[in-house]
């Protein structure tokens, strides 16, 4: 996704890049805990909430920029996808809460695989128009 109409996306760059990685490491190690038959663990958790906030970040780095005048593609579907991406962890946190057995790693899993998809989704929102 490096195309010139997409290089000033203000959704690309280290803080998406550091959300996509933080998401896959939460997923991986709630994985391992699944297949261990562990319940959500503290180390998901932290790894839930520094996830939170390398997303908030993300969507103030979004909402920045369309203070500053830029606009997305796709005004709606950018909305809820930002929407969507910041309530994502702490979901995923109650419903594992809920779910206080292996299947409460799964969901994380689960959750933590999903979110990578809609920042990708984000940053596609944005570029339709060309940013």
């Amino acid at each position: 996704m490096t195309s010139a109409a997409t290089a000033g996306s203000p959704v690309d760059g280290l803080p998406a890049t550091a959300s996509i990685v933080l998401s896959l490491l939460v997923a991986v190690w709630a994985l391992v805990a699944t297949l261990r038959h562990r319940a959500p663990d503290r180390v998901q958790v932290a790894g839930l909430a520094v996830l939170e906030v390398a997303l908030l970040a993300l969507a103030v780095v979004a909402l920045v920029a369309l203070g500053g005048g830029e606009r997305p593609g796709e005004p709606g579907a950018f909305f809820g996808y930002l929407v969507t991406l910041v309530c994502l962890p702490p979901l995923a946190w109650v419903l594992a809460r809920m779910e206080p057995t292996r299947w409460g790693s799964a969901i994380v899993c689960a959750v933590c695989l999903v979110t990578p998809v809609v920042v990708v989704r984000l940053q596609q929102t944005w570029e339709v128009l060309g940013g």
